[in-house]
């Protein structure tokens, strides 16, 4: 069975303007996948869209109550990590820097182990007027598949890990 993000009730797929889910297969152990992810000053390093992302509260990788800041897309964010279990599930809330409109977003990583490596899943919904303008309007689709290139190099990421490892 696959688990989903375990939304708090404000950022609810169902009453979200917007909302993404992507998942794909990895074949790779989730402790491989779990790294990557909670390294967020390396992403780039797989993800190039993610080059420039900055812990602010000192930490060396994410975890619960970790603070950082995030350029996406153009866009300065700034976000908090308010679920970690490790090498399961990851999730933080995101405003957007300068916005006077409240929006806000929500995002998810779950990660099942699997026979062959792991299934990740992520979830994102997001509210508010910044969003609903610049993700529904300008850029429709735009989340769904900038998730759907995160999790493909995620995948090609940990597989070339645990390819180093054997070889």
């Amino acid at each position: 069975m696959i688990d989903k993000v375990i939304w708090p009730e404000r950022y609810d797929p169902g009453t979200s303007a917007i909302y993404a889910l992507n998942d794909i297969d990895i074949k790779a152990p989730p402790e491989v996948v779990w790294k990557l992810l909670v390294d967020a000053e390396h992403w780039v390093r797989y993800f190039p869209a993610e080059d420039q992302v900055s812990i602010l509260s000192g930490e060396p990788e994410l975890k619960l109550g970790t603070r950082y800041h995030r350029v996406t897309v153009g866009y300065p964010m700034s976000l908090t990590v308010t679920e970690c279990v490790p090498n399961r599930r990851l999730a933080w809330a995101t405003t957007v820097d300068g916005d006077d409109t409240g929006s806000t977003a929500y995002h998810g990583w779950v990660i099942t182990p699997s026979d062959e490596g792991c299934h990740v899943l992520t979830e994102e919904t997001q509210q508010g007027e910044f969003f609903l303008d610049v993700i529904g309007r300008q850029y429709p689709g735009a989340l769904y598949r900038y998730h759907q290139d995160w999790v493909e190099r995620l995948a090609r990421a940990a597989e070339g890990e645990v390819a180093k490892l054997a070889g």
